[in-house]
């Protein structure tokens, strides 16, 4: 069973916290041989376009500097994996959940054709989309701008995507780290990029099914990815290209 996040006490922060927000957690992934195993796993391989490099090889993984980096190589060293890149990615799934509060995740992502690193949040307890799905970073090739978007029934399955509107875009500093954040509310989601207000989706009055799944726990996925129908294909001489990830913060009010 994943533990509930506020079961962790108060940690110190070198930076000033959000108004009205207290930090009760937070990972700075300071480790040096490996991210800690009792909060994160190595995603495994899937068939959808996110997932199906995943892999658990260490080249694709490295603590650096106080960072966690994730990367997406060219697979020269597994002659039995037919999978011509391997990515890396870890989450929480079965071990921490996130709810009632804001998750902010501080990367610095490096860019490639075909590149599309992500930070987002699944629940364990329904299918998708039933149980909705939060983007808090999407990025694209060498984009200026990230994507975070929410998905349900109602916008996967139903089609709509603008009443209210599913998503929205940021600027970003291509060269150096950001910060992006979402804030979980019973009503409300709010996105962020550098404390900067993306956009809110909020819980409306609607007949239709599935409009706001996402008063539930979520657990965290932080996953380097390569090529897909949305991203467009990845050429194996931009590579290997990685995203380094700072920290790890939650708050509750």
């Amino acid at each position: 069973m994943a533990l509930a996040i506020g079961a962790f006490g108060l940690l110190t922060s070198c930076q000033e916290q959000p108004k009205e927000w207290k930090l009760v957690w937070e990972e700075n992934f300071e480790e040096t041989d490996s991210f800690d195993p009792g909060i994160w796993s190595k995603i495994p391989r899937g068939t959808a376009d996110w997932n199906r490099h995943m892999s658990d090889f260490d080249s694709c993984y490295a603590m650096h500097n106080g960072n966690l980096v994730l990367r997406g190589i060219v697979n020269h060293s597994l002659p039995g994996d037919t999978s011509p890149v391997l990515t890396g990615g870890v989450y929480t799934k079965g071990k921490m959940l996130f709810s009632n509060g804001r998750v902010e995740v501080c990367a610095r992502l490096h860019g490639a054709r075909g590149a599309w690193p992500a930070f987002w949040l699944l629940p364990e307890d329904a299918k998708w989309p039933t149980g909705g799905e939060i983007d808090i970073m999407e990025r694209l090739n060498n984009d200026s701008i990230a994507y975070q978007t929410v998905h349900s029934v109602y916008t996967q399955h139903l089609g709509i995507k603008d009443n209210p509107p599913q998503g929205s875009t940021g600027l970003i500093n291509r060269d150096d780290y950001n910060i992006y954040a979402v804030e979980l509310y019973p009503d409300s989601l709010s996105f962020y990029i550098n404390d900067v207000h993306t956009f809110t989706y909020p819980r409306i009055e609607t007949d239709k099914e599935g409009q706001f799944p996402f008063n539930r726990p979520y657990y965290l996925l932080l996953d380097m990815q390569l090529g897909g129908a949305w991203v467009g294909p990845y050429y194996t001489e931009d590579l290997p290209v990685q995203m380094e990830i700072d920290w790890v913060r939650f708050y509750q009010k």
